[in-house]
């Protein structure tokens, strides 16, 4: 029996052959994957779109091995066929990218996922940056939409790393019609909270869409409202509810929210972490009853704030504070046992005064005190303008009517912090 072999490796080396070896047929007696342990041979030959039992040639091998390349899945396609089998040699790309949809209304999870793979064979959750799977991503989202009856113009950017910079993920969002929160229905709410929780809702629905994140936003900015009035144990839940309205120039998403608002629970005390930069003394100053005292649930998450601004204040940028309630129903108390992880100590790296004049920027120079390298004081830059214009009369008169924004990003590798202080009238 005669045998034949010749490999292609695509995009990387052309090898020659001869116009009769190019000109015959074969029919493999398997198809076989290398290098990708990842995808199964089901998922590649639905890639591949090659028939069982198709007669296959040079033609028809490099198309399929290109087919491959071009979803930008892979780095380096190969094939080799050596008169039995057909053997293609993958290299996975290194550019794969994670996933994320930013206003589109649909679930993300296991459910989509699988609705994704099932129209394309080689998505595992990563796409590359763009074209090839990137966009077939893109259409498939958009047809998934239109099966809910929603037109919708989807289109695919990259997201990065505020401070590094580097693409860190597939971004999917909906770019016209305008997708916003639609209606809102309540259940459980008191009648004396009614109001509130209405004005806490629509300033919520003022924001655009998010996928990941509006049914959090609604459910935190109601939960707020029952903290403040001390409803401490307060449960809600936000969820989605039925189809988005659909208008030529809108995509409005419903939601329900349900509130089991529990009972009003007054503070017995809050038990902070040893080494916590916050006295017993301090706190009961803030949490004390006075003639006009906002609510106590107010004045408790003041506490929080207070000690967040204290962490900050040494550095620790990346400070989380957990209260942990604990209830006493028979007295009506709530107690806090207070975890914290302080996170590590940034440092400045550098401090620039944008928009100004040489003048300008010299006198706000000689105020500023926190030198590249000293621990970065959150507090500090917030307070900076205007302590130096009580300190300084003449800079006072300078800034008057002046502008002033922040822009402080941190290096999580480095822990460092380059801030930009703006200035514009």
């Amino acid at each position: 029996m005669r045998r034949y072999s010749f490999i292609l490796l695509v995009a990387a080396v052309g090898c020659a052959f001869s116009s009769s070896a190019r000109a015959q047929k074969f029919l493999p007696k398997a198809i076989k994957f290398e290098g990708v342990p990842e995808y199964s041979t089901q998922e590649l030959l639905a890639a591949t779109g090659i028939r069982k039992g198709e007669v296959l040639g040079y033609a028809e091998m490099n198309g399929y091995s290109q087919k491959l390349l071009s979803t930008g899945v892979f780095a380096t396609v190969a094939f080799k066929f050596d008169g039995v089998d057909l053997t293609f040699s993958l290299t996975p790309s290194p550019d794969l990218y994670p996933v994320r949809l930013d206003n589109l209304p649909l679930t993300p999870g296991p459910d989509l996922d699988a609705k994704l793979r099932a129209m394309l064979p080689l998505y595992h959750g990563k796409v590359p940056s763009d074209g090839g799977l990137a966009d077939d991503v893109r259409d498939a989202l958009a047809k998934l939409l239109a099966e809910q009856g929603i037109a919708a113009t989807v289109i695919a950017t990259t997201g990065a790393d505020m401070d590094t910079h580097k693409v860190n993920a597939v971004v999917y969002s909906i770019s016209s019609p305008p997708v916003s929160i639609g209606a809102v229905k309540t259940a459980g709410v008191s009648p004396e909270l009614a109001s509130p929780v209405e004005n806490a809702v629509n300033e919520i629905a003022t924001l655009s869409f998010d996928t990941a994140n509006s049914a959090d936003n609604l459910r935190r900015a109601v939960e707020q409202v029952y903290h403040d009035r001390g409803y401490a144990a307060v449960k809600v839940q936000a969820v989605r509810a039925g189809a988005p309205a659909v208008t030529a120039d809108a995509i409005r998403v419903p939601f329900a929210i349900d509130v089991d608002a529990g009972r009003v629970y007054k503070l017995a005390a809050i038990h902070l972490p040893d080494g916590a930069p916050m006295t017993q003394e301090e706190i009961a100053r803030i949490v004390a009853d006075r003639p006009g005292a906002p609510p106590e649930g107010v004045r408790i998450r003041t506490v929080w704030f207070a000690l967040s601004g204290r962490y900050k204040a040494q550095g620790r940028l990346e400070c989380k504070i957990v209260p942990h309630p604990q209830f006493d129903d028979a007295a009506a108390t709530v107690s806090y046992n207070v975890d914290v992880d302080p996170g590590p100590v940034y440092h400045l790296g550098l401090v620039k005064f944008d928009n100004v004049s040489d003048e300008l920027r010299t006198a706000l120079l000689h105020n500023w005190q926190m030198m590249p390298g000293d621990v970065f004081d959150e507090t500090y830059v917030s307070q900076f303008i205007y302590k130096a214009q009580q300190q300084d009369p003449g800079l006072r008169q300078k800034l008057a009517g002046v502008k002033v924004s922040f822009d402080a990003r941190a290096d999580q590798q480095a822990h460092t912090v380059n801030l930009v202080i703006r200035l514009s009238r």
